[in-house]
């Protein structure tokens, strides 16, 4: 399959290291451009060290050192992974100068190494803004995913972060949301929407055995993927594994040292391999997303783990976030009685019916789909739609 897009080369600074998370959107979509241009995913660019005073302060050091040591190889979905090595202090301005230096040095070397020329330049990281034009794109795509100046995770100052936030807004040739809050919110004329994605056949086919460490679990279970941290609803879970002692909650992920909670119905089977995951999903009677419905920076997200819910036709109850309120085929709730009501009205009455409906909401939703969008919306700027940077002749809706 093409993906509208060919002899480009494409330097994404993603917000996320390669190595440590399950696929992300610009994983999905790029391992797929990588199959007709070179491409090079550069690990986060740190928007500052986490406070001494976070719980996992040692554990996102630990983890960034590892990325460190491998700084640039070619990975098996045939693209190159760089961690380029800087001063994680963004906030200070001369160090920020100082990591232009470094950067434009590695960068410069890697793209001399993989025969780059006047790359397209994709940042989905504010921290990226100064390097990106620097590097004099043929393009610069600035992808935003996430309300990134109320991101809890950040040292960085709000005001730093929404001025670089800003400056990619004037200088890019394109920009992208992934949430559709953002988007609507956004009054750029060269903006565009594209939805997230799911990897639809993984999650959609069953599985032909259950993983071992969650098949012990008692049914009815409710399962969760991904990270826990300060934007789980830590009181709703606390208070509705009191309440539904029977109910068992299967936590597959990373577990932070935010999210400390304990019940004997609660089990936290730590992170498990994106291959493995349909293995766990056999085991799984409803999926929840059981995230803060206050916090500024939750409110923004398009979790990609829904549409993955989704796919796998089980029912699923989550927070009522913006960018799912007009999906059908899922059950809200603002209240612990209301999560527990949908929860058992979706143990109770939820029928195969429900199961296909569900899935046929996101079948045509796949990253094959949304790689070709992105490429073709990419080729069609480069084919004579710009004018001027950050200026364009067509406003996508």
């Amino acid at each position: 399959m093409g993906y509208g897009l060919t002899g480009e080369s494409i330097i994404c600074f993603a917000g996320e290291d390669w190595w440590y998370h399950h696929p992300h959107s610009k994983n999905h979509i790029l391992k797929r451009l990588a199959r007709d241009n070179k491409v090079i995913f550069v690990n986060s660019l740190t928007m500052g060290l986490p406070a001494l005073s976070n719980p996992d302060f040692f554990l996102k050091i630990r983890r960034k050192l590892k990325s460190y040591v491998r700084w640039f190889r070619r990975v098996p979905e045939g693209l190159y992974v760089m961690t380029p090595i800087i001063l994680p202090f963004f906030g200070v301005r001369f160090v920020r100068a100082i990591n232009q230096v470094l950067l434009m040095l590695q960068l410069r070397l890697v793209m001399l190494l993989t025969g780059m020329r006047q790359p397209i330049v994709w940042v989905a990281i504010p921290s990226a803004a100064e390097i990106a034009e620097r590097l004099n794109p043929k393009l610069l795509l600035y992808q935003v995913e996430d309300k990134y100046d109320a991101n809890e995770d950040s040292s960085l100052a709000r005001e730093v972060i929404r001025s670089l936030d800003d400056r990619l807004t004037r200088t890019a040739d394109l920009i992208v949301y992934t949430g559709r809050k953002l988007f609507d919110e956004s009054s750029v004329s060269n903006r565009y929407y594209l939805e997230q994605g799911v990897d639809f056949d993984h999650f959609s086919k069953p599985a032909s055995t259950t993983a071992e460490d969650i098949s012990e679990i008692p049914h009815p279970v409710l399962g969760y993927f991904g990270q826990m941290d300060y934007v789980m609803d830590r009181a709703l879970v606390e208070e509705v594994a009191r309440r539904r002692p029977d109910w068992h909650w299967a936590m597959i992920g990373l577990k932070s040292k935010l999210f400390q909670i304990a019940a004997p119905n609660l089990h936290f089977l730590g992170s498990k391999p994106y291959a493995t995951l349909p293995n766990y999903v056999r085991h799984i009677d409803v999926f929840v997303l059981p995230w803060q419905k206050d916090n500024v920076f939750v409110s923004y997200g398009s979790a990609t783990k829904v549409r993955e819910y989704l796919a796998t036709g089980k029912p699923t109850v989550i927070v009522p976030l913006y960018e799912f309120q007009k999906i059908p085929g899922l059950r809200f709730y603002t209240t612990t009685e209301e999560f527990i009501s949908a929860v058992e009205d979706a143990l109770k009455h939820d029928t195969p019916h429900d199961q296909q409906f569900r899935q046929s909401v996101v079948r045509g939703c796949t990253w094959d789909a949304r790689a070709k969008e992105l490429g073709e919306l990419i080729a069609s700027r480069l084919s004579g739609h710009i004018s001027e940077r950050g200026k364009l002749h067509e406003v996508y809706e």
